[in-house]
């Protein structure tokens, strides 16, 4: 392996097929390109990580260069489709249609290409299968390989690089990371002779700003290092003006309302505020968004890409600067903006059009202001995307998607906030995303510089946002983990053995080997701690030591009965509850509610815990919850229920009070009442230890308690010491350990034959092109027949449940679209439990929950519904509304492609598949998933 600083390496002569490749360009490559190609030109692998804008993707285009002239292959993978669609115009324009294909799961072109450009999960697929398409394939480009730190899809990254034939080339391009050499150490450990080259030269330099009223300052002083004393100024007199429980999380006493929403305030995030809180648009030294767009065309700072990290924001932003008149672009700059527009949305119906906003839509676009985010339709998306790359729209609002790979750069950035939505909570941007997001600015060729600019927010601290600015802090951590597809795939093509070797090789292991040599050392000290504390624990009268584990066992088991007792009655709970039907009679023992009560609506599916809604006895219809119940509910009796019950209806109420009373006489509670049984074993385990502990010459030491304290100590330190050494050693075979649970799970459900440990049984082998992140619940539920019963609309809305992921201000509320696609989401919702069981048994974590928020949206699509008529019920944007549609699709496709579905009986289930897929992939579906032009 070679690791060297581009720079600092001197230049060597490059190749003839180098020097034919840099004819065509129109720039001198720099030094690391040229370095870069040449250990492609000496059969090496390269990890090439450098700034964005830099160009690392000539280093790609290097390998797609000599495929051609080779006559052999280069696959061109790319994290998402439309930086795979976006490469694909690239290389057709450098090397013709002729040689080069397309292949994105649901668009394949050219397959045959000695250059294929796919996403990543294609590559992955096609190494799964075997294709024949690998033959010939001589280099494969992993651009923005970084993306393996990504927790939902960065595995994918990993199979690829351990599942390559030796003799291929690996050309992977990453933005700027602080651990390159470990991520190169590994490459070259895995695949042989890879070099790394570094390049940490931004190509046009990048200053950093702080916006507060209506003025741009600079982050940093005349010397480029200090803070720009007027921030600091500013500061000092926010400070005087603003109350100080402004800055605290519950109000001026400690016992107020407020609450932090988010962030630590660690990089000036002012943690205090709220997340898009329109009273902070304008507060105090914040400018307004129409201030900021104002003020950077004035300086000349556009275009510009304005960072607001939500949807809902970008969009606002739009609307607001459409109210406050702001026009950006001239009159030729208008006339182009619109011809786009028709040009590109020339296939969408005027019924749509309505539906998407798209007079807003243009008119926001010929005053070149745009949004751009994951809820926008993808045809908006080519045309801001187009348009800005042109030059014609000046101020785009975008989350941070889009800093994710799409070649769109800016004179500037601007980020309206330093904290953002992780998933799970508001936090502060990490120096990895400011420095992600900020390298957007500037772009080659056409600006002599860049600049990020950060607005002012309440409570700002300049000196924290320079410490985030100046850092560059970005490494790479492997989120690699096993799964069951590829299990069963790795098991099928290599044997459970070397499978298992295979996964031991991975970032992820590489990684947490690191770490077992400081466990090791902190072994050592802690022993002689332990040592020390058995020693004050000495009795006369025996062996203490065997005493105290004596007890400590007693403790430990009835804290283990204790959890089980509560886990089993939490399970059985929700279980029970999950069951309930309408017209259920069952009883609650004690709080409020208390009595006999009728199930009116049973559980919503896809929440996370059930809470069905009942008539008590005292009439009153509330929904209960699981915490209200000590064990299962039984049903005792049941009451009819009308199907179409009106609980705001008094005569309705009445009337099955009625015979919710009527019932109840003479019912016994306990005929409500589970009755599970307590663990008789740990309670006879508890009784012998008890036993043994009176039978101990040390039990009647009148210095018993005073040994026992220095026990307790000596144990507590063995535990966590146990606890440090195991972690270690499971670091040391982490993912392998992680393999075998899961291959338990495989054995335990039929997927794999333990008897001859390097099979597929038939249900494995269909399982293997199931890609689906539930993929083992989707074949559980092919082989227990749950939908073989459907038709087209009514298993679109059932596969939905198995890919949609409701956003967190989904207020729920959602059915199935009928009583079968009901029936048969109850069935799929049982085998989730079935399998999650299993999980458990095997310390495996159990898959994600179903989610019926997307089923009756995608059912009506397949029934013909019109786009407006779907956006207007179900208040979907439209953008999400073709991504979700386009993954039961894909899911539809997996499904039908499946191999063996006949024999595991559901003979006609590929057919329905299809027909779902025909269904769905049409109008504004299908042309998003048309050929490019």
């Amino acid at each position: 392996m070679n690791t060297a600083d581009a720079e600092s390496t001197a230049k060597a002569t490059p190749s003839e097929n180098l020097r034919d490749f840099a004819g065509h360009y129109d720039f001198s490559f720099d030094s690391f390109q040229v370095q870069a190609c040449g250990s492609i030109d000496a059969g090496h692998g390269v990890l090439v990580a450098a700034p964005t804008g830099s160009g690392k993707t000539v280093i790609g285009e290097y390998a797609c260069f000599l495929a051609v002239r080779e006559h052999s292959r280069c696959f061109y993978t790319t994290p998402i489709k439309a930086l795979s669609n976006q490469k694909y115009h690239d290389l057709v324009a450098a090397h013709g249609a002729d040689n080069v294909g397309l292949l994105t799961g649901d668009v394949t072109i050219n397959g045959d290409a000695p250059i294929v450009v796919m996403t990543t999960e294609v590559l992955r697929n096609m190494l799964y299968a075997v294709s024949p398409d690998l033959e010939t394939l001589s280099y494969v480009v992993l651009d923005e390989v970084h993306y393996l730190s990504d927790r939902f899809r960065g595995a994918v990254w990993e199979e690829v690089i351990l599942g390559l034939a030796e003799s291929v080339q690996v050309v992977a391009l990453s933005a700027t990371v602080s651990n390159a050499e470990e991520f190169g150490d590994w490459l070259d450990t895995v695949r042989g002779n890879v070099d790394i080259v570094v390049w940490e030269k931004r190509p046009v330099p990048l200053y950093q700003h702080v916006m507060a009223d209506h003025e741009i300052y600079d982050l940093f002083g005349s010397d480029g290092r200090s803070v720009n004393p007027k921030l600091t100024a500013l500061a000092r007199q926010e400070s005087r003006t603003t109350r100080d429980d402004s800055r605290r999380p519950r109000g001026r006493n400690g016992r107020g309302k407020r609450r932090v929403t988010y962030g630590s305030g660690q990089f000036g995030g002012a943690s205090s505020s709220r997340v898009g809180d329109r009273r902070h648009q304008s507060h105090g030294l914040t400018p307004s968004r129409a201030m900021v767009v104002t003020a950077l065309q004035k300086a000349g700072l556009v275009p510009a890409i304005y960072f607001v990290f939500s949807r809902q924001g970008c969009d606002a932003a739009v609307r607001q600067l459409l109210r406050s008149g702001v026009r950006l672009t001239d009159r030729t700059e208008r006339a182009q903006l619109r011809e786009l527009a028709q040009r590109e949305g020339a296939s969408l119906s005027e019924t749509d059009r309505a539906a998407l906003g798209w007079n807003d839509f243009v008119e926001a676009l010929s005053r070149g202001i745009a949004a751009h985010h994951a809820g926008l339709l993808p045809v908006f998306k080519a045309i801001v995307e187009e348009g800005f790359t042109r030059g014609w729209l000046k101020v785009v609002f975008a989350t941070e998607t889009l800093a994710l790979g799409i070649n769109m750069p800016a004179r500037t950035v601007v980020l309206e906030r330093l904290v953002k939505y992780n998933g799970e909570t508001h936090a502060d941007i990490t120096p990895g995303e400011y420095t992600q997001l900020t390298g957007r600015a500037g772009r080659r060729g056409i600006d002599t510089e860049g600049h990020a600019v950060v607005l002012w927010q309440t409570g700002m601290d300049p000196r924290a946002v320079a410490g985030l600015a100046s850092k560059r802090t970005y490494p790479l951590r492997s989120s690699f983990a096993p799964n069951y597809n590829m299990a069963v795939n790795l098991v099928r093509s290599a044997g459970r053995d070397r499978a298992r070797s295979l996964l031991e090789q991975s970032f992820a292991q590489f990684q947490a080997d690191r770490k077992v040599v400081a466990a090791a050392r902190q072994g050592v000290a802690v022993a002689g701690q332990i040592a020390d504390a058995w020693q004050q624990a000495h009795c006369s009268r025996g062996d203490f030591a065997s005493y105290a584990r004596l007890r400590d066992e007693v403790r430990e088991l009835e804290r283990e009965q204790a959890r089980l007792r509560k886990q089993d009655q939490r399970a059985a709970v929700l279980d029970g509850l999950s069951r309930l039907e309408p017209g259920d009679v069952i009883h609650l023992d004690a709080g409020k509610g208390s009595g006999w009560l009728v199930v009116i609506e049973p559980a919503r599916p896809g929440k996370p815990e059930p809470h069905p809604l009942v008539m008590g006895e005292d009439h009153q219809i509330v929904r209960i919850a699981p915490e209200q119940f000590k064990s299962a509910p039984v049903t005792a009796a049941k009451v009819r229920v009308p199907k179409r019950f009106d609980r705001h209806s008094a005569a309705a109420r009445k009337a099955l009070s009625r015979a919710l009373d009527a019932r109840i006489e003479g019912l016994s509670v306990e005929a409500g009442r589970s009755r599970a049984p307590l663990d008789a074993e740990i309670s006879h385990q508890i009784s012998e230890l008890r036993a043994r502990l009176r039978a101990h010459p040390c039990h009647d030491c009148p210095h018993r308690e005073d040994h026992a304290r220095a026990a307790e100590r000596a144990l507590r330190l063995e535990r966590e010491n146990n606890v440090t050494q195991r972690r270690a050693a499971d670091r040391r075979n982490s993912i392998a350990a992680q393999f075998d649970r899961i291959c338990a799970v495989l054995d335990a459900l039929g997927y794999l034959d333990p008897s001859h440990p390097d099979e597929v049984t038939p249900a494995g082998t269909m399982l293997t092109r199931i890609y689906s992140e539930l993929d083992l619940v989707v074949a559980q539920a092919i082989r227990e027949k749950v939908f073989a019963e459907l038709n087209g609309p009514q298993l679109a809305a059932v596969l939905s449940t198995m890919v949609y992921e409701a956003r967190a201000t989904d207020t729920g509320g959602h059915r199935m679209p009928d009583d079968t696609s009901a029936r048969a989401e109850r069935a799929l919702r049982s085998v989730w439990r079935e399998v999650g069981l299993v999980e458990r048994d095997h310390r495996v974590e159990r898959q994600r929950d179903l989610d019926i928020g997307f089923a009756d949206a995608a059912a009506q699509w397949a029934s013909g519904a019109s786009l407006a008529d779907i956006l207007g019920e179900f208040g979907l944007t439209a953008g999400d509304f073709v991504r979700w549609t386009r993954q039961v699709v894909d899911l539809a496709s997996q499904i039908s492609a499946a191999p063996g579905l006949a024999e595991l009986g559901s003979p006609g289930l590929a057919r329905t598949c299809r027909a779902v897929i025909g269904l769905l992939r049409r109008d504004i579906v299908d042309f998003e998933t048309a050929e490019p032009e």
